[in-house]
């Protein structure tokens, strides 16, 4: 598993996150942000955490969770600072 896809990113406090089929919706203080995943891409969120998985270990996929994962923690990180 890529060491990047499979930590979890946690969602700071004021910021809501939005999940509508493979689209991600992140609202915070600073303003919203969204970005469309790859259809191979799981992305899950449980409690204050976003979880990022992925269906098999082909080159592709493991190129995909680990940047999967960056892009949705930078839209996280530029909404709220």
């Amino acid at each position: 598993m890529s060491r990047i896809g499979r930590l979890p990113i946690a969602i700071p406090s004021g910021v809501d996150v939005k999940l509508d089929g493979q689209q991600v919706d992140v609202k915070g203080p600073k303003g919203t942000l969204s970005h469309n995943v790859h259809p191979d891409m799981t992305v899950t969120v449980e409690g204050n955490t976003i979880h990022v998985t992925r269906p098999s270990d082909d080159k592709m996929h493991r190129s995909l969770h680990g940047l999967t994962r960056t892009l949705i923690h930078n839209i996280d990180r530029k909404s709220v600072v």
